[in-house]
């Protein structure tokens, strides 16, 4: 079995469309999208509600996890950063994990095949 990875993006909200987007012109239809709040080095944020100062410390972000062939984990890096980056703090992080064992439950195949079937 080939090496298979879960790579985890967590990002800003609007820039789904055009991850999505990006990462099917790449050949990668399948994908976990969860809305999710955090905050990283930007921290939080100061919104005024009728002249009351609230700190909001979690803000609203997207998390995005595909499971790929190894030899597609660069790609998914490249193409994940030209849609993504900014020069704002907080524009998001990608997290690449080592997945064990795949299997489809309709068919029973398993790595790699459980990925193409």
């Amino acid at each position: 079995m080939g090496q298979i990875s879960n790579v985890v993006i967590i990002f800003n909200p609007e820039k789904l469309t055009d991850l999505r987007r990006a990462l099917k012109e790449v050949g990668l239809s399948g994908m976990t999208v969860t809305r999710v709040d955090g905050n990283g080095l930007q921290g939080g944020t100061v919104r005024y509600y009728s002249d009351d100062k609230v700190e909001v410390d979690l803000l609203p972000k997207i998390k995005v996890e595909v499971i790929v062939p190894g030899d597609k984990v660069d790609e998914v890096i490249e193409v994940t950063k030209k849609v993504l980056k900014t020069s704002e703090t907080g524009a998001g992080k990608i997290f690449v994990y080592d997945v064990s064992r795949v299997i489809r439950i309709s068919t029973d195949d398993e790595g790699l095949d459980a990925l193409n079937s």
